[in-house]
């Protein structure tokens, strides 16, 4: 059996080990907190039912993956896996220290992937003693609807780690995208400047949020408004993004706009806080 780990039982974290439970491989959740893997299990277990009520997938196959789901707390608990994918805090710092742990605790053949949506792979791969193992996975969320994976290419990162990285997330029925290792890669150099400038608009009294979103939905033929696209992500998510495109590009068009950091300094984070441009129950 396809071994792999996942280092943090959040959002993305969840929906990445529904994805590869699901695909047929044993996954180990990780996470410091167990009320979060707790959670994180309720979580895949309801999307899973949501499944099955849709006829996407039968009882027996849900219980099935949902069996091959193991959660740990402790980082040593990935020593076997073949495959880790980290989904921590978009944090620079974090994410340096479990790349730095993780090469210590796994096999030399282990490849270490990062979900990161913006922070240089190459910079996480000098935390390794492997770089060449070293790849940016990112999903996208909800990890078990959206097809897109970004597959980030560090300065080290070498063509079978990609080839092999590329193949799983094609069984997983992903669609992979090669891309090379620059801030925002291309998913967020796009999407966060539309939305910080929809922040913009609110702030300078151009249209409120609903407008906004409707102009964006119904002109542009967008599935969702990029303020509430923003509230989905998490506002101090977007505003992370922003940071690191701004430092790493030195452009002022990536600058976060001041409504953005009031917010998030205010914790209106979006859904997760019940409030953000948008109100949630």
């Amino acid at each position: 059996m396809k071994k792999m780990a996942i280092v943090g039982a959040g959002t993305m974290g969840n929906g990445i080990a529904h994805v590869f439970a699901q695909g047929g491989w044993q996954v180990t959740l990780i996470d410091v907190a167990q009320p979060q893997l707790e959670k994180a299990l309720a979580v895949i277990r309801k999307n899973m039912d949501r499944q099955v009520k849709k006829g996407a997938l039968t009882e027996a196959d849900r219980d099935a993956a949902l069996e091959r789901i193991a959660t740990e707390t402790e980082l040593e608990k990935a020593s076997d896996a073949e495959l880790v994918v980290e989904a921590a805090t978009e944090a620079s710092d974090l994410k340096f220290e479990l790349f730095a742990k993780l090469s210590e605790v796994t096999s030399a053949d282990t490849i270490l992937a990062s979900n990161t949506s913006s922070i240089s792979i190459t910079d996480i791969a000098a935390h390794t003693g492997r770089p060449d193992k070293v790849v940016g996975m990112h999903f996208m969320n909800p990890v078990p609807m959206m097809k897109l994976v970004e597959i980030i290419r560090g300065l080290g990162t070498s063509d079978e780690t990609t080839a092999q990285v590329t193949e799983i997330s094609s069984s997983l029925g992903k669609t992979p995208v090669e891309v090379n290792d620059y801030p925002g890669f291309v998913a967020n150099r796009v999407l966060m400047p539309m939305i910080n400038e929809a922040v913009y608009c609110v702030m300078e009294g151009v249209a409120t949020p609903e407008a906004v979103d409707t102009v964006m939905k119904l002109g542009m033929n967008h599935p969702m408004g990029p303020l509430a696209l923003a509230d989905l992500i998490g506002l101090d998510v977007c505003l992370s993004i922003l940071e690191v495109l701004h430092s790493g590009l030195g452009d002022p068009k990536y600058r976060a706009c001041p409504l953005l950091r009031k917010m998030v300094a205010a914790g209106r984070l979006g859904r997760k806080t019940g409030h953000g441009f948008y109100e949630y129950n």
